[in-house]
């Protein structure tokens, strides 16, 4: 029985066999034309009907040549990239070697054929240039009709160096591109008559209006691989009534891992606000993770479902996701599998102030290490209960450090916050006191069991951020406590990064602190937004609420500055407390001492 072959297929195979013979023949028509001008030079400029036939003849050996090499080197059969650096080696070895068969051939039969014996070298440089000349002006044919079309939007791109030259190029050969390239800008003045893909750089970022208006771009792209926020609030605020969108690229592992698309995506808020991430080669010292049972605490909430998601990443045998709110269990298994069925052993519900089913769990699973991230975190609420407060934070991670301590947990990383430093708040002395019953525990158990200081987790749950988008999205006003109040910002991703680091670097007892770079005012966060969300919106100011602080504290009182492994990392020690020492009424006292200025006194 006979199978018709699909007519799309057939017509590209031949299309394809129509092209390569068509480059030979266009080949060949390069050596006639360098042979007969090579005769012309070598002979002054003039021929004789004498000589026409020995030109026949070289130009018979020459074509023959060049499709035998030709086809030896596989230069018509498509296997290198039309006018690539690859091809146009080959080209030249191609050429070469006809020259020399050439050559050979008059060396013997020249005085017969009434040719120059040195024809041969000197019909070489212009077949090459006119084989190179063909194969350029095909490649410009091609490209043309590559280009984006004009519905794609006017792009300049900011960065010409490797990240900038890799997405202009794409942009410039992709037809459907929804960008087109009409420039690029560079602070570099090296780069000033750079031309990359036929894309111009076209000025520095100081030019960039003069620029926009020349080429009437819609957006500026970007394109420098780790760009900080100092650098992305300089081109913010140069755009400033341009009318022009700003992108900005992924990092760039995800764009060589991510697909066939770029994920451009606009300038977020924490691009702005936020700062060069800290380096703590996080992958060489997690080994304790790999291979081993590890549970997660508060699994389902923004710090812990991050966790997970690390953690997961170093192989660990078993990962153990603890929490009371079954959503939060949910969403952050479907993060990690695809599927949120809540069936399988890695989901466990269960309350951190539940002391009975923390031990029956610890002991049933065995984890070899734990990271405690449940908590009450809200501020103004927990002033408002501050028992709640007491009974998660203290309550709960005594709960969680017996429990673990039970188990014969060997790595133990409590997750506290900056709020803990010189505490003035109900969640600060809640924190405060966490801290000093899992130093507590580590002394008397002398197990790594530390724990970890953060300022603000940008996009965290009870953030600043989500607050002003709501905020912002409803029409105002944006309330800010004080024009002066700062704070510290980190991201998720560096906030986990650290805590896993804790686990490796910390030593029993201490408090690890990341040096988080200059302290950022929530004034100009709330104006930042409020101008990329192109609203009106005004700004109240409310007042700082009870024992909120105008500037947040990393290190408190009396608490070393030790850095003895990583320079961005302190190393502090705080006095143990034993639990059987604290009770609901001493913690209370110690918030009136607080609230009365007496921040020597809360620190012990």
């Amino acid at each position: 029985m006979s199978r018709s072959i699909p007519a799309h297929g057939r017509t590209a195979s031949s299309d394809r066999a129509l092209w390569l013979w068509s480059q030979f023949l266009l080949d060949s028509f390069a050596w006639i034309v360098a042979i007969v001008l090579a005769v012309y030079l070598r002979y002054e400029m003039q021929l004789s009907g004498l000589r026409l036939p020995g030109i026949l003849v070289l130009c018979g050996i020459a074509i023959a040549s060049q499709f035998a090499v030709g086809s030896a080197f596989a230069l018509y059969k498509g296997r290198y990239s039309f006018g690539s650096f690859h091809e146009a080696k080959l080209l030249v070895i191609v050429t070469v070697s006809v020259s020399a068969i050439l050559t050979v051939a008059l060396l013997f039969f020249g005085i017969s054929m009434s040719i120059a014996r040195g024809t041969g070298l000197i019909a070489f440089p212009f077949a090459c240039l006119f084989m190179a000349a063909i194969r350029y002006v095909k490649r410009m044919y091609v490209e043309s009709k590559a280009k984006p079309g004009d519905q794609a939007a006017r792009t300049l791109v900011y960065g010409a160096g490797f990240v900038g030259k890799s997405i202009v190029t794409r942009m410039s050969s992709d037809p459907e591109s929804p960008w087109l390239p009409v420039g690029l800008i560079d602070d570099d003045p090296a780069k000033k008559h750079l031309r990359i893909a036929s894309v111009p750089v076209l000025g520095r970022m100081e030019d960039l209006p003069d620029i926009v208006a020349r080429t009437n771009a819609t957006v500026l792209l970007i394109a420098i691989a780790n760009v900080d926020a100092k650098q992305v609030r300089r081109i913010s605020d140069v755009v400033v009534g341009l009318n022009i969108k700003v992108l900005v690229v992924p990092p760039l592992k995800d764009m060589l891992t991510g697909g066939s698309e770029f994920s451009f995506r606009e300038v977020a808020i924490e691009d702005l606000i936020g700062r060069q991430p800290v380096d703590i080669h996080v992958d060489e010292i997690a080994d304790y993770v790999k291979g081993k049972r590890v549970l997660v605490t508060g699994a389902g909430g923004s710090i812990g479902s991050e966790l997970c998601r690390q953690i997961n990443d170093f192989e660990p045998a078993e990962l153990i996701m603890l929490d009371r709110d079954e959503t939060g269990l949910q969403t952050t298994q479907i993060s990690l599998t695809g599927r949120g069925l809540l069936n399988g052993k890695d989901t466990v519900l269960a309350d951190i102030r539940d002391a009975t089913a923390l031990s029956d769990i610890f002991l049933d699973r065995q984890p070899e290490v734990v990271f405690h991230a449940a908590a009450l975190k809200h501020v103004s609420l927990l002033e408002q209960y501050p028992e709640e407060a007491w009974k998660t934070n203290v309550l709960g991670t005594l709960n969680v450090l017996n429990a673990a301590r039970a188990a014969n947990v060997q790595t133990f990383v409590n997750i506290s916050t900056d709020k803990a430093a010189n505490p003035t708040t109900v969640l600060g002395h809640s924190k405060r006191v966490a801290e000093k019953i899992t130093a507590w525990v580590a002394r008397e158990s002398g197990l790594k069991y530390v724990s970890v200081r953060f300022g603000n987790v940008l996009g965290s749950r009870g953030s600043v951020l989500p607050l002003f988008n709501e905020q912002i999205r409803h029409g105002g006003p944006v309330t800010v406590t004080d024009a002066d109040a700062t704070r510290f910002f980190m991201t998720i991703p560096e906030a986990c990064q650290l805590v896993i680091q804790a686990g490796a670097i910390g030593r029993g007892g201490e408090v690890l602190i990341l040096d988080m770079g200059e302290p950022v005012r929530i004034l100009d966060v709330a104006q930042r937004m409020i101008a990329m969300s192109g609203k009106d919106v005004d700004i109240v100011f409310t007042g700082l609420r009870p024992g909120e602080k105008l500037h947040e504290d990393l290190i408190g009182a009396g608490e070393d500055d030790s850095r003895p492994l990583h320079p961005k990392i302190s190393h502090a020690c705080i006095a143990a407390l034993n639990p059987v020492q604290m009770s609901l009424e001493e913690w209370k006292n110690r918030q009136h001492l607080a609230a009365s200025g007496d921040v020597a006194e809360t620190a012990k």
